[in-house]
């Protein structure tokens, strides 16, 4: 029987995104980096609710969104599973999306005062672990 593997996520009311956002954002890091390998078992809905002390709907609307997405394999009387990864995304689409989160980026950045040099020094450095982990 698989043990369930915890999930490590910090929620802020001071982020602007909505708490469901905000885990399905750290479960796809998670996953991204390999922290949370092929097959690792998520806590159930109810477990991770109160773990984090949130909505079970709320869970429930992450994972389904995670799983319609192809991050979570779901497993009828077993549970969440990371899913094996498969590129569901074509090309065009991949890159739209790339496109929107580095225009979101850009405005949350334009007016911090920073240049451009120090931004992408501190992307560089929050980015490298991550991709280091992933390909390790």
């Amino acid at each position: 029987m698989s043990r369930t593997t915890p999930l490590m996520l910090q929620l802020s009311a001071a982020d602007p995104r909505p708490i469901s956002r905000q885990i399905t954002d750290g479960i796809r890091l998670l996953v991204a980096s390999g922290e949370l390998p092929v097959g690792a078992q998520l806590p159930s809905v109810r477990g991770l609710a109160k773990q984090l002390n949130v909505n079970p709907n709320t869970i429930a609307k992450a994972y389904n969104e995670l799983s319609g997405e192809g991050w979570l394999d779901s497993r009828q009387g077993l549970g969440l599973f990371v899913a094996t990864p498969r590129q569901l995304l074509s090309d065009a689409e991949r890159e739209r999306r790339l496109a929107l989160a580095i225009d979101g980026f850009v405005a949350s950045v334009v007016g911090l005062d920073y240049s451009t040099d120090e931004i992408i020094k501190r992307l560089e450095a929050d980015l490298a672990p991550v991709l280091a982990k992933r390909s390790a």
